[in-house]
C-alpha cells in the first residue's frame, strides 16, 4: 500500500515497497532499518562498497541510472540521502508518480513518534552555517553530565535511526542537521531547536539564499526556538509555530528571555524560575573551549537548548567545563618559535572562516578549495585587519585572490597551483609597500618560489605536496613580518573535495606540513588524536 504523501504518520512497514536513493551512511541506515522491519527495499547508487551488507540484509541494489519514472512508480515511498537535490532525476520521477519523498531524518522522526520503538525521545535540533558540530557535541557533554542519557546524531556522523536503536536506549537526541537534511525533514518538530547563524553556503544546492534560510528555519518549528541574536540573519528569525517561544543567545548581557554573558559568567534569563531577575549562572567564559566568540556563542546555544528541556544549571556548568572540541575545529596541532599552527579545516565556508580568524589577533591564513557558490567579499572585508598574509590553494583560489585584490590589496597573497610539469607553482602578489614596512625584502617572488620547490615532496603535484608548500610559505611570511602573527591558520572557507577526500584529511596534511618544518606537535600525534 502506497504511503500517503499528505499524511504525517508512519505507514505500516511490513510489505512496504521503498526505494532508497543513495548508499551513503544515511541511506544504508535507512535501508537496513526498513528491511529489518519487513519492508521490501531497493537501493539505487553507483557505489559498491556497501553492496555486501545491503544484499546480506535482503536489500536489492541497482544503479541510479536505471531508475526511471516508470520504475519509480512501482514503489510506495522514496527515501533520499541528503545530497539529492529537489530537481534530481529520482526526486522528479517520484513527484511525478505522486509518491512521498522523505529524508532519513524524516523517516526517523516518524518512526520515533509512531511508538514502534517505545515512547518518543526528546529532540534537540542544532543547525547553522557555522558551529553546528561543536554545539551538538557540547549538548551531548552537558546532558551526559546530567542523570539523562543522550546521543549526538544526524549530520555529526551517527544516523538518527541508529541512535533510536541504541542499546541501552537513549532519552535525549542531540541532532545536528544540515540545510539538506532539514529540507527533506519537514515534519520534524523538536522540543527545542537552534539556528546559530546563517551566511551564504550551499546556494548551488538550494538555488537561492531565501531557500537556504527557509531550510535552516525548519529547526525553529518546535515550542522553543533559539536564535543566535548577534547574527544579522539568524537574529531576526523567530519561532515558526504560533504560541512558541523565541529565545535569543548573545555575547552581551541577556535581556529578559535570553541567555548571554555577564561579568565572565554565562547567564540564563530564559528558563529559570525568575527570568525577570538577574538570571542563573550556568558556566564561566574562561572554561569554554574552543576559545573565542564563536566557541562562546556555541556554548550559550548548547546551554539554552539543555536548559529548555530541564537540565540543571550545575549540569550545564559541569558539562561545558569538561568539554573539548573535536579534531580539525580550531585545533592547535603544533608550535614553532611562539607561533601556533591551528587546524580549522572544518571551516568549510566563508562564515566559518571569518569566525575562526576572529579568535586570533593576527594570522597568516591558508585558504581555498570549493566555495560552492558562496561569496567571499565579506570575509575579506571583516577579517582584513587580522590578516598578516594569505596563502591560497584549490579550485576557487582565484576567486579569493580577486576579493583580496578588491578589498585588501596591501595584504601579501600567494596562490599555489600545480603546473603542467607537476611542479607546484607559487604566484605571489606582494605590494611594493610591504618591503618598506612590516615585511623583510627577502619576501620576494624568487624567494617564495624557491621555498615552494624545496617544500614540495617528490610527488610534486600531489595535494600533500601543495599543502606542504602552503605551510612552508605561510611560515616564511609569518617570520618575515615584524609584527609576528599569533598563528598560521588553516581556515579554508571552502570544501575540501577538489584536492582531498575530506576536511579531516586536509587538516592532517596541514599538520604534516607543520611537522615537516620542525614544529613541535602539541598533540601526541596531531594526525591521529581522537
Amino acid at each position: 500500500m502506497a504511503a500517503d504523501p499528505a499524511s504525517d504518520q508512519l505507514p505500516s512497514l511490513p510489505g512496504l515497497r521503498v526505494l532508497v536513493a543513495g548508499a551513503g551512511t544515511a541511506g544504508v541506515s535507512a535501508a537496513l532499518f526498513l528491511a529489518a522491519h519487513g519492508a521490501h527495499v531497493t537501493v539505487c547508487d553507483g557505489r559498491t562498497h556497501h553492496r555486501p551488507v545491503l544484499t546480506d540484509a535482503g536489500v536489492d541494489v541497482v544503479s541510479t541510472d536505471s531508475v526511471t519514472r516508470d520504475s519509480v512508480a512501482a514503489f510506495d515511498l522514496v527515501v533520499v540521502s541528503p545530497g539529492f537535490r529537489p530537481d534530481s532525476a529520482v526526486v522528479t520521477a517520484a513527484r511525478a508518480a505522486g509518491l512521498p519523498v522523505w529524508g532519513e531524518v524524516e523517516l526517523a522522526w516518524r518512526v520515533d513518534h509512531s511508538g514502534l520503538l517505545g515512547a518518543p525521545r526528546t529532540w534537540l535540533v542544532i543547525t547553522g552555517t557555522n558551529g553546528k558540530t561543536t554545539t551538538t557535541s557540547m549538548v551531548e557533554a552537558i546532558v551526559s553530565a546530567s542523570p539523562r542519557s543522550v546521543a549526538a546524531c544526524g549530520n555529526i556522523g551517527l544516523p538518527v535511526l541508529d541512535a533510536l536503536t541504541l542499546d541501552p536506549r537513549v532519552e535525549v537526541l542531540a541532532v545536528e542537521l544540515s540545510s539538506f537534511q532539514l529540507h527533506w525533514a519537514p515534519s520534524v518538530i523538536p522540543d527545542a531547536g537552534v539556528v546559530l547563524n546563517i551566511a551564504e553556503d550551499h546556494l548551488d544546492w538550494h538555488g537561492s539564499m531565501a531557500a537556504y534560510v527557509t531550510a535552516k528555519s525548519g529547526a525553529l518549528r518546535g515550542p522553543i526556538a533559539i536564535i543566535g541574536a548577534d547574527d544579522p540573519v539568524a537574529g531576526v528569525l523567530s519561532a515558526t509555530t504560533p504560541g512558541a517561544r523565541t529565545v535569543g543567545v548573545r555575547l552581551g548581557a541577556p535581556a529578559v528571555g535570553e541567555v548571554g554573558v555577564v561579568s565572565g559568567d554565562l547567564v540564563d534569563r530564559a528558563f529559570g524560575p525568575d527570568p525577570e531577575g538577574a538570571g542563573i549562572p550556568v558556566g564561566t567564559t574562561g572554561s569554554i573551549r574552543p576559545a573565542g566568540p564563536s566557541g562562546l556563542t556555541d556554548a550559550l546555544a548548547a546551554a539554552a537548548l539543555c536548559r529548555a528541556v530541564g537540565i540543571a544549571a550545575a549540569d550545564v556548568d559541569r558539562g561545558l567545563a569538561g568539554f573539548r572540541p573535536g579534531r580539525h575545529r580550531g585545533e592547535v596541532v603544533a608550535a614553532l618559535e611562539g607561533i601556533e599552527f591551528v587546524d580549522d579545516s572544518k571551516a568549510t565556508n566563508p562564515h566559518a572562516a571569518a569566525a575562526s580568524i576572529r579568535a586570533h589577533r593576527r594570522v597568516v591564513l591558508i585558504a581555498g578549495g570549493l566555495l560552492k557558490g558562496a561569496a567571499v567579499d565579506d570575509l575579506v572585508v571583516e577579517s582584513a585587519d587580522r590578516l598578516a598574509a594569505v596563502v591560497l590553494l584549490g579550485t576557487d583560489r582565484d576567486l579569493l585572490a580577486a576579493a583580496i585584490a578588491r578589498h585588501a590589496p596591501s595584504i601579501p597573497t600567494v596562490t599555489l597551483l600545480t603546473g603542467d610539469d607537476d611542479r607546484v607553482i607559487a604566484t605571489p602578489v606582494l605590494p611594493e609597500a610591504v618591503a618598506d614596512s612590516a615585511h623583510s625584502p627577502s619576501t620576494s617572488t624568487d624567494t617564495l618560489r624557491a621555498i615552494t620547490a624545496s617544500a614540495a615532496d617528490p610527488a610534486l603535484g600531489t595535494a600533500d605536496g601543495v599543502m606542504n608548500a602552503a605551510v612552508a610559505i605561510a611560515w616564511h611570511l609569518a617570520t618575515a613580518d615584524s609584527d609576528r602573527p599569533d598563528a598560521i591558520l588553516l581556515a579554508p572557507a571552502a570544501a575540501s573535495l577538489d584536492m582531498f577526500s575530506g576536511y579531516g584529511v586536509r587538516g592532517d596534511a596541514f599538520a604534516h606540513g607543520a611537522l615537516a618544518l620542525g614544529a613541535i606537535a602539541t598533540l601526541d600525534d596531531p594526525t591521529t588524536a581522537p
